[in-house]
């Protein structure tokens, strides 16, 4: 793809986005939204592979279905109430509709079975911004209205914090495996998001850190499958031992800095008198310690290929975002140290 076709579609990727950020108006934000799906189809389809062009045509179908869903419950918000603003909206029928359309378009369990197929047919850099960058518009959309059935929100949580770590035990796909942790993160913010709206933004930031980090990282070695890790050792040793850390910071395992998130989340959690709820989504997060751990075998405990050509790399591929990786593997390490200060600021 030329470099200026890649710049329009990432500024309206970016213009979607922000389009829907600054709406209060359902059709206005159905409106971001179509913008941003519309342009990140041809990123994920200027691959030409039929994988690719099979992960294009599901996300597709799903963000329709889910646009749709979302502007339906924008017309019946209209149509019981007069009122079109989104934070206005307060019937049960609308914010039940717009909530599980929101969980459909980022892929919540139980809506979740398109997101690792696309991400299985796309390479890591979009893969990164489907993880990332298209969850906040509709992240945005659902912190704008109070949803009237909170044991909504905490079932579509607590199953994706349970799907998220059974699908991806058995995954020997590195992209699935993301896929899956996407899920599992997602459905740790959806927990306390009615509770804490910070504690769930801080949550997602601290997911994207870590999200980067795992992406850029399998995008620099190419390892697309869990066997393929075993030969980074002899590319980058580096690399090689702090990729094992981030990938555990991803499980949430003190004191690395995804610790944070669910610290608190659990923390909060016991505050409102759901103690049984975060003992169940604590006992959930080692279902994806499991995978992790896995991929961190296979970085750091796998022998390589015993032989010539696997030992040396005579060529190493040109690899621009090292700088982006540097910060972001950073990030996912040492920041657990402000968790003081960040307490302070969600206290206040």
């Amino acid at each position: 793809m030329m470099p200026l076709i890649l710049a329009i579609f990432l500024f309206t990727l970016g213009l979607g986005t922000t389009i829907t950020f600054m709406s209060c108006h359902w059709v206005l934000a159905w409106i971001g939204l179509e913008i941003n799906t519309l342009a990140i189809l041809p990123l994920i389809a200027r691959h030409s592979h039929p994988r690719a062009v099979e992960a294009t045509t599901k996300y597709f179908i799903a963000q329709a279905t889910a646009a749709t869903m979302l502007l339906f419950a924008g017309m019946s918000s209209a149509w019981l109430t007069g009122l079109w603003e989104i934070p206005l909206t307060a019937h049960p029928v609308p914010v039940t509709l717009a909530t599980l359309a929101i969980a459909l378009k980022i892929g919540l369990a139980p809506m979740h079975s398109w997101l690792p197929e696309v991400l299985q047919g796309t390479d890591f850099t979009t893969g990164l911004i489907l993880s990332t960058w298209q969850k906040l518009a509709p992240i945005a959309l659902l912190l704008q209205f109070q949803p009237t059935n909170s044991s909504l929100l905490i079932a579509l949580g607590i199953s994706s914090i349970m799907i998220g770590g059974w699908g991806g035990i058995n995954q020997t796909q590195t992209r699935k495996i993301l896929a899956y942790s996407s899920i599992a993160h997602l459905g740790w913010m959806t927990l306390v998001l009615q509770f804490s709206p910070s504690l769930a933004m801080l949550s997602l930031i601290i997911y994207f850190n870590t999200a980067a980090a795992a992406f850029l990282l399998f995008k620099m070695f190419k390892s697309t499958t869990i066997n393929l890790l075993a030969i980074i050792r002899t590319k980058g040793p580096t690399i090689t031992a702090l990729g094992p850390l981030v990938l555990l910071s991803l499980a949430g395992l003190p004191p690395l800095t995804g610790f944070l998130a669910k610290w608190f989340i659990l923390h909060e959690l016991t505050k409102q008198d759901l103690s049984s709820l975060a003992t169940l989504a604590g006992v959930s997060a080692l279902l994806s310690l499991f995978f992790y751990m896995r991929l961190a075998f296979a970085m750091i405990l796998t022998n390589p290929p015993d032989n010539f050509t696997g030992m040396i790399v005579w060529r190493n591929s040109t690899f621009n975002m090292t700088l982006c990786l540097s910060f972001t593997t950073v990030g996912s390490l040492i920041l657990i140290p402000l968790a003081p200060a960040i307490a302070v600021m969600l206290s206040m």
